[in-house]
């Protein structure tokens, strides 16, 4: 009687931390620390900082534009430079469509709704992370490879990357919860860039197992970046994406400073 209780109990456990890989609740803004929100501030005020000189600059040198403007369009950056805007957001996320747990089959996976609106919302650049492989469409299928993956310790190549991560000091990191914790492809992504002295604002989509302690994982793997709480959305809250959502993760936002 004692084994059945505990492989019931073992059961009920797994389903619940494998969420992309379960009843929609409303999504209610998580408590921002003060000293969340002051290590934010601080990262902003250096791009209005910097903004503010970008834009005497320009002033300087306006009255020679007319003679160096032939020169200046002949050293344009590429289409694939990210432009001089000032910008020192990024919002970088792992979300997978197809066929998902609780919300059937998606054209567009939870996390990447949430990570849409939060680049939106702060005015940040995007960067989806994809593995070079992609994951099977299929939910068991997809369930057995991220398994294995986990088991592995495994770091999936990602496609394509981030062109000058040094100018980001912001970087929301987002990813749903995938037998207890991230997709190894978020690993594969930390893995590749210095996050040294850059606020790093987790977010993530679950069914039922919140943020399942990766706040502090990634705390752990980016020792010299100041991780901050983050913000957990159920995946089906985060599919519908109500009014009521969008407004709790903008008073997120807010209590952040954005």
């Amino acid at each position: 009687m004692k084994h059945k209780i505990a492989v019931i109990t073992s059961a009920l456990f797994m389903a619940i931390t494998m969420t992309a890989c379960g009843a929609s609740e409303p999504a209610s803004a998580s408590s921002v620390a003060d000293s969340d929100k002051a290590a934010v501030q601080e990262k902003l005020n250096k791009q209005d900082s910097n903004t503010e000189t970008t834009d005497e600059k320009t002033e300087d040198t306006s009255a020679e534009s007319e003679v160096v403007s032939e020169a200046v369009t002949d050293a344009a950056p590429s289409e694939n430079e990210p432009a001089s805007d000032g910008n020192n957001i990024l919002v970088a996320y792992f979300s997978r469509a197809d066929e998902n747990y609780n919300v059937g089959t998606i054209e567009k996976g939870n996390t990447q709704i949430v990570a849409e609106y939060i680049a939106n919302e702060v005015g940040a650049d995007s960067f989806h992370i994809e593995t070079v492989t992609p994951y099977p469409a299929d939910y068991d299928d997809c369930c057995d490879v991220a398994k294995q993956e986990l088991a592995d310790k495994a770091r999936p190549e990602i496609q394509g990357g981030v062109e000058n991560m040094e100018q980001y000091d912001i970087v929301f990191l987002g990813y749903p919860i995938w037998w207890g914790d991230m997709p190894m492809a978020v690993y594969t992504f930390m893995d590749s860039y210095d996050f040294s002295d850059k606020v790093v604002i987790p977010f993530n989509t679950h069914e039922g197992s919140g943020e399942s302690g990766t706040y502090s994982a990634i705390a752990s793997y980016m020792p010299n970046a100041q991780v901050l709480d983050g913000m957990a959305i159920q995946g089906k809250t985060a599919q519908e994406f109500s009014s009521d959502t969008q407004q709790s993760v903008r008073d997120w936002l807010d209590g952040l400073g954005f």
